[in-house]
């Protein structure tokens, strides 16, 4: 990245500045703008999220905000309700409180002197889902959003309930907020009220996972605050972007079908973050588009900035399997809209262990063919890498060769000629199972002359969700069924000499949640198919071969590592007692701000755990220890979640451990029991 600090404006900052709430809360700010906003008002620009503005989050922002500043915008980085140092306790995600605080923000800063009472929001993951769902609320100042790796569906396309299966990164993400959630604000910012309000909020936090386990079918919960509802409810420009290797790969493209507004859309080889710093690489100049972005919505710059098509994606070139990339191979292509005119979908029948050629997309599928059946072993899953890649520690998939053992596996003959998809793949399959509650996944491969095995796509369906996640069924044993399970999006060359495979098991652990009961899965052949979209290569790329400029923003924040970080991934099997193990340390170390002289540590510790091929020994744990250190204030938080399960029901044992220096001064134990839901 190249930093930049000759800008066009001069700025300024205020730290911690305090936006009163209806109820009486005030909520935390800090505020970079232009100097000369305080005689002529600029554009506000909010990102408003919950991961601690004065330290966690404070070298990102000092990257991109200040940037943002110096090119005529007031940016502005709330902490929500209850996290970093603003008052209040944070309950849950995206409940509707959140989003009146969003609209009262966004109210109070088009009334300040400096801004000309125009604001735009943006982010990455939360702050992107608080954008997306702050704009269908419509706030009158809210002119244009700009959001990265987010989704328009919480139930289906987010970390909780993939195709109706319950995900593992579900008790992930509710131990990341089960710790972020109970952390204190700092005591240089709130004053001697830091006791208080840390208390406030260990007192009146659980695990969220809890909540999210209580629905387990797409109710009322998840409907509130997911856009796809009602997409005419988003009224105000909208620039998308995501990764192909992040969880939320599909949300673009739905936003691009669905909304009638001013739209662009972007996706890279990214994994969850901002594509100015996006992992694997190529990471492109995205706070430069902003900026032409701002301009055109906030300001009425005529800058052609909606030019070109709607769709920018990185076509990637074919790999070798890793867990870890620094940069995926490819070029960018353009769509002119989406659904695009230049994707053909090519439907192939699934016949004895081969993908049969392309047939006719209108034809009815034939009803004869034998069945081949699997059983899949809980150990397929265990390369399957983390549902939201981070790259860091390595988190993609591995070498599926290992995972396709346990699974049936259907092959292309060797590609004669190049293919490339871009889209959502899809499964169709005319099947049967022996247990009336069984899973499928499946997973598209490039499959090298060598045999190694890259996946491409994936997608999961809890059978009883077959055809409707709201009203689940469980299913006739034997019985004949047929069911669509939809893969993520991706855009993927496959090369000559390669094949395409497509793999379907019963288990995916520990990325999903297994059935309570191993299933016979029969798959009737003919019937059965596998559609691509298919983008033929002859086809028109449509943008230069460089669209983008480098990276930039300005310097980061000063610190300084003062303990190492570590990162692991273990997958263990003991051929003894036959358990397995994933073991996951994701450990930023301590790292010292020079500015504030605070000292800040976090680590995260993942286990999931199964024993031989018993489904209901499967269990995962997740502890999280959360530090901040300066002269004689030393706080700390340690929080534990473990979920595991019988045939009927899932427990929930969790703790919370608050600690000044080394003497604990608050402790709470949660042990609940929620029925499952035919999952």
């Amino acid at each position: 990245m190249r930093y930049v600090t000759n800008l066009p404006y001069e700025t300024k900052e205020e730290e911690h500045v305090t936006i009163p709430m209806s109820d009486g809360v005030r909520l935390s700010a800090h505020i970079w703008r232009p100097t000369s906003s305080d005689q002529e008002p600029v554009p506000a620009v909010l990102e408003y999220i919950p991961y601690r503005k004065r330290d966690l989050t404070a070298v990102r922002d000092s990257i991109h905000h200040p940037y943002l500043a110096g090119h005529g915008y007031a940016c502005v980085r709330v902490d929500l309700r209850g996290t970093g140092d603003s008052e209040g306790v944070l309950r849950d995600e995206y409940l509707e409180r959140e989003q009146a605080d969003a609209e009262e923000v966004l109210a109070w800063l088009a009334e300040q002197p400096w801004c000309d009472g125009g604001t735009g929001m943006m982010g990455i993951s939360w702050g992107a889902f608080a954008a997306l769902q702050v704009a269908a609320r419509r706030p009158p100042s809210l002119k244009a959003i700009a959001i990265a790796s987010f989704t328009d569906d919480r139930h289906a396309d987010d970390m909780h309930y993939m195709g109706g299966a319950l995900l593992s990164d579900n008790l992930a993400e509710a131990g990341t907020m089960f710790a972020y959630g109970t952390c204190p604000p700092d005591p240089a910012v709130v004053g001697e009220r830091w006791r208080e309000m840390w208390h406030e909020r260990l007192e009146n936090t659980e695990p969220w996972v809890l909540e999210w386990l209580r629905h387990q079918r797409r109710d009322d919960y998840w409907r509130h605050a997911s856009v796809c509802e009602d997409y005419t409810s988003v009224r105000c420009p909208v620039l998308a972007s995501s990764g192909w290797a992040d969880g939320y790969s599909n949300a673009v493209t739905q936003l691009l079908g669905n909304l009638d507004v001013p739209r662009k859309g972007l996706i890279g080889p990214w994994s969850h973050k901002f594509p100015h710093l996006g992992e694997p690489g190529p990471a492109i100049g995205y706070l430069q588009e902003l900026v032409r972005w701002w301009d055109h919505w906030l300001k009425g710059v005529d800058n052609g900035v909606m030019d070109g098509p709607m769709l920018l994606a990185w076509m990637q070139d074919s790999v070798p399997p890793s867990t870890s990339y620094e940069e995926r191979p490819g070029r960018w292509v353009g769509e002119p809209h989406w659904p695009s005119p230049h994707i053909r979908p090519e439907t192939h029948p699934l016949t004895r262990h081969t993908i049969g050629p392309a047939q006719d997309a209108t034809a009815a599928p034939s009803e004869g063919g034998a069945a081949m059946t699997v059983r899949s072993p809980l150990s397929v899953g265990q390369f399957a890498g983390k549902w939201a890649s981070y790259n860091a520690p390595p988190d993609l998939p591995y070498d599926q060769r290992e995972e396709d053992g346990g699974s049936l596996v259907f092959d292309s003959e060797p590609l004669t000629e190049p293919v490339e998809i871009l889209g959502s793949p899809s499964v169709e399959l005319d099947l049967s199972v022996s247990e009336p509650v069984a899973l499928v996944a499946a997973r598209l491969s490039d499959v090298s002359p060598d045999g190694a095995a890259t996946r491409v796509s994936y997608g999961i369906l809890n059978l009883t969700r077959r055809d409707s996640t709201e009203t689940p069924e469980p299913l006739e044993p034997g019985r004949r069924y047929r069911a669509t399970i939809p893969l993520n999006g991706v855009a993927q060359a496959f090369p000559p000499g390669h094949r395409i495979r497509l793999s379907l098991s019963t288990s995916y652990w520990p990325l999903a949640w297994p059935a309570p009961k191993p299933a016979l899965l029969s798959v009737h052949e003919h019937s059965s198919t596998l559609t691509l979209p298919v983008r033929p290569v002859e086809e028109p790329d449509e943008v230069p071969s460089s669209p983008f400029g480098e990276p930039e923003g300005t310097p980061p924040l000063a610190m300084t590592q003062v303990t190492p970080p570590e990162e692991r991934w273990d997958v263990k099997r003991d051929l003894i007692d036959y358990r397995s193990e994933l073991d996951i340390v994701k450990d930023r170390g301590t790292v010292r701000f020079e500015d504030i002289g605070l000292e800040a540590g976090r680590r995260a510790h993942e286990r999931y755990t199964a024993v031989a091929d018993d489904f209901t020994s499967v269990g995962g744990e997740t502890t999280w220890t959360m530090r901040f250190r300066r002269d004689d204030w030393d706080v700390r938080v340690v929080t534990r979640t473990r979920l595991t399960c019988d045939e009927t029901d899932f427990f929930v044992d969790a703790t919370l451990d608050a600690y000044e220096a080394d003497r604990r001064v608050f402790s709470r134990t949660w042990n609940e029991q929620v029925p499952r839901d035919l999952l």
